[in-house]
C-alpha cells in the first residue's frame, strides 16, 4: 500500500492510511464508476433478439400445417400464441403500454414490480409456453416436442448470455402467471360452446352445399385401415402399421373426440358457429357491414350469372402466370400454415428486412393475426348467413356440367372469400405499421413455390383474392366484398393498437 500526498509517496500497511487530495479522489472515484459501469455492462444478457418472434411464427406454420387445421381455429390460436409474446415483453418494459383495452375482454395481465430483476425474453417464453400448452394439449405428440423444444432453447440461451439463477426464476414465475391470465381469457371467447353442435345447411336452389368430389379428400379423409377415401368418416383413426409414409405425412385422420385442434373436414360444413366468437377487436363480428350478395338467378342477364360466366371464362383461358398465382395462394389445410400462416411468415420476414426490434416484432404479429382472426370472425359470420352457392355448383348446373375448378373448393359457403377478407385485413395491419412498400414474399419456397415479389402489401392481399377467381372457387363479387370488409376490418385494429410507422 502507499500513501499519495501532494508531491511524497510513502509505503503504508492499510488502505485507511491512503490519503488523497481533491482532484486525485475525484480523478480515480470516475475510474472506479466507469470501471463498475463497464463490468456490469458486460455481465448483463443482451436485448431481446428479434429473432425470438421469426422462431415463433416458424414453428407455429409447422404446427397449423402438421395438425392440419383449419383456417378460423389457427387464427384463433395464433392472437393467444402472440398475446403471450407480447404481453411477457410488457410486463418488465415500463415504457410499452398495457394491453388492457386493446383487446376485447382482456384481464389486466401481471407485470413486474422491479423490471429490472427479470429477463424479458424468458417472461415472454414461459408465458407462451403455458398458453400452447392449453391450446394444444390434443397436438400430436411431435407437435408438443417441437413447441416444447424451442421454448426449452431460448431460455438456455438467456441463461447462458448471463442470466442469473434468481433472475430467470422470478422471470418464469412472471410468465406463468401472465401465460394463466391469457388461458383464462381465452376460455371466455365462445369457442367452447361452437363445438360438436350439429350443422343442417339451409336447402335451396341457390344455397351453398358441399358437392365437391371425393378426391378432394383424399389427403385429409384416408381410411383408419388402408389408403381407402372414407368420406362417411373423416376422423377415422390412422396408424404408422396401416399406411404410407405419405399417408401419415399428410393425411393422419383424427378422433371425432378432438374438440380444440379438430382437422378440417373437407365432407362436410367447416365452422358454422365461428360468428358466435367474441371478436378480439371489432365492437361485434359485423361491425364491418357489406352488400347482400346477388340473388340467385340463372338468365344470361342477372348478376350470378355474369360472374359465374367470368370464374368460366377465367378457368378456360389462365395463363401459366395465373395458375402459379392459383396455386401459390392455395395454402390448403393440411398441406400448408394456411392463410393465417402464410401472412404471418409474411410479416415475420419484414421483421429482418426493417430491422425491427424483438418488442415491435412482437407488436408487428400480435396485430397481424388479430386482424386475421376478427377477419375470420366476420367472414364467416357472413358466409353461413347468405349461404351462397359456390362457382362448381352453379356453373355444373347452368352452364357445363363436366366443369372443374383448379383448385379443390373448401367445405364452406362462398361470400365473401375469406382470403380476400383476411389478406386485406393483414395487409392494412402490416403496412399501417410499417408503410406499404414494395417486398419479397418467400413463404411458400418451402412448398415449391418461387419467391413472388410485389410493389405494397395491398398488392399482395390483391393477388390473393384474385387467385381465388383463378382457381374457380370464388366469384368476382365475393373477392370484392371480401376486400372491403378486410380493409375495415384492418383499419379498426391499426387504430386500436395506435399502429403507424416509424419515423
Amino acid at each position: 500500500m502507499m500513501t499519495v500526498r501532494q508531491g511524497t509517496i510513502s509505503p503504508v500497511g492499510t488502505l485507511r492510511h491512503i490519503q488523497l487530495s481533491f482532484p486525485m479522489r475525484r480523478g480515480i472515484t470516475l475510474m472506479i464508476l466507469l470501471s463498475v459501469v463497464v463490468i456490469v455492462s458486460c455481465s448483463r444478457p443482451s436485448e431481446p433478439d428479434p429473432r425470438l418472434v421469426q422462431q415463433w411464427v416458424r414453428t407455429w406454420y409447422g404446427a397449423i400445417r402438421v395438425e392440419r387445421l383449419s383456417p378460423p381455429v389457427a387464427s384463433r390460436l395464433m392472437v393467444y400464441a402472440n398475446t403471450a409474446l407480447y404481453a411477457g415483453m410488457v410486463a418488465v418494459r415500463p415504457d410499452l403500454p398495457s394491453l388492457t383495452g386493446a383487446m376485447n375482454g382482456i384481464p389486466e395481465l401481471p407485470r413486474a414490480d422491479h423490471p429490472r430483476r427479470h429477463d424479458e425474453t424468458i417472461t415472454a417464453v414461459e408465458a407462451e409456453r403455458v398458453v400452447m400448452d392449453s391450446l394444444f394439449d390434443e397436438a400430436l405428440p411431435t407437435t408438443k416436442a417441437s413447441l416444447s423444444r424451442l421454448a426449452d432453447s431460448l431460455v438456455r440461451a438467456r441463461v447462458a448470455a448471463g442470466v442469473p439463477d434468481a433472475v430467470r426464476e422470478r422471470s418464469e414465475s412472471l410468465g406463468r402467471r401472465i401465460g394463466l391470465g391469457i388461458v383464462a381469457w381465452s376460455r371466455t371467447d365462445g369457442f367452447d360452446g361452437t363445438r360438436g353442435r350439429p350443422y343442417a345447411a339451409p336447402v335451396g336452389p341457390g344455397l351453398w352445399i358441399n358437392d365437391a368430389p371425393g378426391n378432394v379428400f383424399a389427403t385429409q379423409s384416408i381410411s383408419g385401415a388402408s389408403e381407402f377415401v372414407a368420406l362417411d368418416n373423416p376422423a377415422n383413426q390412422q396408424r404408422a402399421t396401416n399406411t404410407s409414409d405419405r399417408g401419415l405425412i399428410l393425411s393422419r385422420p383424427k378422433s371425432a373426440a378432438v374438440r380444440n385442434l379438430p382437422a378440417v373436414n373437407m365432407s362436410g360444413a367447416s365452422e358454422p358457429y365461428w360468428n358466435e366468437i367474441r371478436p378480439f377487436v371489432l365492437e361485434r363480428w359485423d361491425a364491418c357491414p357489406i352488400t347482400a350478395p346477388p340473388a340467385f338467378a340463372t338468365d344470361s342477364g342477372s348478376e350470378l350469372y355474369k360472374n359465374a360466366k367470368a370464374v368460366l371464362n377465367a378457368r378456360a383461358a389462365l395463363t401459366d402466370e395465373q395458375r402459379s398465382i392459383a396455386f401459390y395462394w392455395a395454402d390448403n389445410a393440411g398441406e400448408s400454415g394456411t392463410p393465417v400462416g402464410h401472412w404471418l411468415a409474411i410479416a415475420s420476414q419484414m421483421v429482418h428486412e426493417r430491422a425491427l426490434p424483438a418488442d415491435e416484432a412482437a407488436r408487428l404479429v400480435l396485430a397481424t393475426s388479430t386482424a386475421m382472426a376478427d377477419a375470420f370472425i366476420a367472414s364467416w359470420g357472413y358466409k353461413y348467413q347468405y349461404s351462397l352457392i359456390r362457382p362448381r355448383t352453379y356453373i355444373r348446373r347452368v352452364l357445363e356440367p363436366a366443369w372443374e375448378p383448379l383448385i379443390p373448393t373448401p367445405p364452406f359457403p362462398e361470400y365473401p372469400s375469406s382470403h380476400s377478407t383476411q389478406s386485406a385485413a393483414a395487409a392494412e395491419t402490416i403496412g399501417a405499421l410499417l408503410g406499404d412498400a414494395p417486398f419479397e414474399d418467400s413463404t411458400n419456397v418451402s412448398l415449391g413455390h418461387a419467391a413472388r415479389s410485389f410493389p405494397t402489401f395491398r398488392a399482395a392481399a390483391d393477388e390473393a383474392g384474385l387467385s381465388r377467381i383463378y382457381g374457380g372457387i370464388h366469384f368476382p363479387v365475393g373477392d370484392q366484398a371480401g376486400r372491403e370488409v378486410g380493409a375495415c376490418i384492418g383499419a379498426k385494429v391499426s387504430e386500436r393498437f395506435s399502429l403507424s410507422p416509424a419515423p
